[in-house]
């Protein structure tokens, strides 16, 4: 590391040149398909950041929650009371607890009726679709049928899509995809969930 103030300042210059390049070719605006995934902690916490900074924005933001719904979560409690914001959990807890597959895709097949009605309409300026990646890992429903579903939303509607295992054909399409992955974790220490922390 270069502590000399003049080498610093050349190499940040050569950074702040090549920044401007990237931003004058960025010309084109689009509703945004989002994929966050990996087996690291804070997909769902990522989204919720983007979904904030939409409402800041004095837009609308909807969310359909799949899978979760067996407990109460904060940021559901505070999101879902906001203007602007329509919140709809749907789902009946991870598979491993619910051990009905049946009703699994059943609950899932519920949650993706919201879902495309939101997909489709305009109002909204981002839709997330809270562990969508865990019910196509399952195969609760075709990866075919979720992509074209999410091809038919809004113009300028950004999607957001959440969960382990994100299917390939999904991060074919996206055009943003983010992988967290899992270096240290307290779990495995024994330390159990903590309220704002998990929930």
């Amino acid at each position: 590391m270069h502590t000399d103030p003049a080498i610093h300042r050349k190499r940040a210059e050569v950074i702040r040149q090549a920044q401007e390049r990237k931003q004058a070719r960025a010309t084109e605006r689009k509703g945004l398909l989002i994929v966050n995934t990996g087996a690291g902690k804070g997909k769902t916490t990522a989204a919720f950041g983007m979904g904030l900074r939409v409402i800041g924005h004095g837009r609308k933001l909807a969310v359909v929650q799949f899978v979760k719904g067996a407990m109460a979560t904060a940021e559901r409690q505070v999101m879902e009371n906001l203007p602007g914001v329509e919140w709809h959990t749907i789902g009946d807890g991870f598979t491993w607890v619910t051990q009905d597959r049946e009703k699994d895709i059943a609950t899932a097949r519920r949650a993706w009726e919201q879902a495309l009605r939101l997909l489709q309409d305009p109002s909204f300026a981002m839709v997330i679709l809270d562990e969508f990646n865990i019910v196509l890992a399952h195969g609760y429903m075709p990866l075919e049928e979720a992509l074209e579903g999410l091809a038919t939303r809004s113009p300028g509607q950004h999607a957001v899509i959440t969960g382990r295992g994100a299917p390939e054909g999904l991060v074919a399409v996206a055009d943003m995809v983010n992988r967290i992955d899992s270096i240290k974790h307290p779990f495995a220490a024994g330390i159990t969930a903590q309220e704002g922390i998990e929930f």
